[in-house]
């Protein structure tokens, strides 16, 4: 029969494509951890892992045991979570990618969430909304927010949360003027600190920035908005914010907030889950959580 723990070590060797930090996650040593796969591979009859100096992926037959073997510590991971659910009480682990622009939402979603169930504990990770996907279809987020467009519906649920809409937020002494709105144009022609492009919000922004006919002036690209909100309030460059993020710091001091027109730009957030997953507690009291509090 097949082990339950060699089936973590392999989601584990998936997860981290890494065979020291899968023995690291599982508290194994390496030797011990290269056991147990080895002796799952035997166990089924197959080779699972495809090997040279270093991991290089799973064989078919991997993938293959990789479907099942997700789908089955879910089912053992809800059972736990249904029991506790029983007696009244969700409680457990969740672990929550977002994208940088929707962090201040997922913070605003973890009080939302332990308000309603104070035994959940939330774990907020913040990276691109690739590795969200990724994540989410590998077991390594329990649930993503990130952005609805490019979201894979055959693979995900995909339940729109609310639209990301954009401000300029400027030092007060290179703002082109105190209150009102302005222009994507005008923004273009800023010393401006923006993500990374190969982030999607950033090629959003570009696409933006091109329809306006306008070619930004970056000084600088960050994987994060913390140091570019610190730029902007050091007086040194202007970023594009959404309006929901603002709304949750308050003000930023020595800085103008400026709601960015021609165009008005709305881009659609959503909460991803995966489809394979069975109703863990956790997830759908995170999903009925978002949805009490939507507008």
């Amino acid at each position: 029969m097949v082990d339950l723990r060699d089936l973590q070590c392999l989601a584990a060797l998936a997860r981290h494509r890494h065979f020291a930090r899968a023995a690291s996650d599982c508290g194994l040593s390496q030797p011990a951890f290269s056991m147990r796969i080895r002796g799952l591979e035997e166990r089924l009859g197959t080779t699972i892992v495809r090997r040279g100096n270093r991991f290089q992926g799973l064989t078919r037959e991997g993938d293959t045991i990789l479907t099942h073997a997700r789908r089955i510590l879910d089912e053992v991971r809800a059972l736990e979570q249904d029991v506790r659910a029983a007696r009244g009480d969700i409680a457990g682990n969740l672990t929550l990618g977002a994208i940088p622009t929707a962090a201040a939402y997922a913070a605003h979603a973890t009080i939302w969430l332990k308000a309603a169930h104070p035994g959940i504990t939330v774990r907020i990770e913040t990276t691109n909304s690739l590795a969200i996907q990724q994540g989410v279809e590998a077991g390594n987020f329990d649930a993503g927010i990130t952005y609805t467009e490019g979201a894979s519906r055959d693979l995900l649920n995909v339940e729109p949360l609310y639209d990301e809409t954009y401000v300029l937020v400027c030092p007060e002494g290179q703002a082109p003027h105190r209150d009102g709105p302005v222009t994507w144009a005008e923004a273009a022609a800023l010393s401006l600190s923006l993500l990374e492009p190969q982030m999607q919000n950033r090629r959003i922004l570009d696409r933006v920035f091109q329809e306006a006919g306008a070619l930004p002036n970056v000084s600088s690209e960050t994987d994060g908005l913390t140091a570019s909100m610190v730029l902007a309030v050091q007086g040194l460059s202007a970023t594009v914010l959404p309006q929901v993020m603002v709304d949750s710091l308050g003000p930023l001091e020595g800085t103008v907030v400026l709601p960015l027109v021609d165009p008005v730009v709305e881009t659609s957030i959503s909460l991803v889950t995966p489809l394979r997953q069975p109703h863990i507690p956790t997830v759908e009291a995170l999903r009925s959580t978002l949805a009490a509090h939507q507008h």
